[in-house]
């Protein structure tokens, strides 16, 4: 914390420096140590710090959450796809049933819609010169 704002001079310099309203460093004697003192105009440290943890814990709630959520979408992608999966070897299975229906039948369904078509049209036919009478 302290050397991201350092002004000048070698971190552990004998000379004093401010950090940080409401926070000094100074070296203590002459060892590598370092003494911090916070202002006790600047005391609201401790709220921050309790605020800060009620953020992380907020975040971490939100993270879990979106976790959750991510999983349960990926089970109902997952059961979609194999509900998908499903329909599709249906739908083959039934296309095949069909073809072979038709190779064993032959072309007889063609004539067979030919001929409803006739019949169809010989009744309107029909229908239109008797409704004129």
């Amino acid at each position: 914390m302290a050397s991201s704002s350092h002004r000048g001079g070698d971190f552990y310099g004998a000379a004093s420096h401010r950090s940080r309203d409401g926070l000094s460093t100074r070296q203590v004697g002459g060892s590598d140590e370092i003494q911090l003192r916070i202002d006790p105009m600047h005391g609201d440290l401790d709220d921050e710090i309790t605020g800060l943890r009620k953020q992380v814990k907020q975040l971490r709630n939100v993270a879990q959450e979106i976790e959750s959520e991510a999983k349960y979408q990926n089970d109902f992608i997952n059961q979609l796809q194999m509900t998908l999966i499903k329909a599709q070897a249906g739908v083959k299975n039934n296309m095949r049933r069909l073809n072979r229906s038709i190779i064993r039948e032959g072309s007889n369904h063609v004539m067979h819609v030919v001929l409803f078509a006739l019949f169809c049209f010989f009744v309107i036919y029909w229908l239109a010169k008797f409704s004129r009478r």
